[in-house]
């Protein structure tokens, strides 16, 4: 999704800021409606309407979480665009959402991309600032 890369300390939820599910980063969204997109090509071994895991041929699985506390919205405000067990290809909407409804639901729409299980000195060059749908957000060695 387009916004700013701006980290996983930025996320209100230590489970994410402290890095404890992986390393990786997190984008502010935009506030307009959009879709979120399948980070890695790979399959989707996880779909919920407010996150997703996309695992790679490597075996190396990516999760994307749509705002944070959202899971108590049961799916409201979020229209999946694909179905577990789909292959999807890096850039392929994966859930069509709104992070300002989130946002005025009182919830935060910052959306973790981590990179499961990983060491943290495998990620590098990761992103900051402003960002669009298909920038590299960080590289996994």
């Amino acid at each position: 999704m387009s916004g700013s890369a701006v980290g996983l300390a930025a996320v209100p939820d230590p489970v994410f800021s402290q890095a404890m599910v992986g390393p990786g980063t997190a984008i502010d969204p935009e506030r307009a409606p959009g879709q979120a997109v399948a980070p890695i090509t790979g399959t989707l071994v996880k779909l919920h309407p407010h996150a997703y895991v996309v695992v790679g041929a490597d075996g190396r699985g990516v999760l994307v979480h749509l705002g944070i506390d959202t899971v108590q919205l049961r799916g409201e405000g979020f229209r999946l665009l694909a179905a577990e067990g789909d292959h999807v290809e890096a850039g392929q909407p994966v859930v069509g959402w709104n992070p300002a409804e989130i946002e005025a639901g009182g919830r935060s729409p910052v959306c973790p991309v981590v990179a499961l299980d990983a060491p943290a000195e495998s990620i590098s060059d990761v992103a900051s600032g402003p960002i669009v749908v298909g920038d590299e957000l960080f590289e996994w060695s």
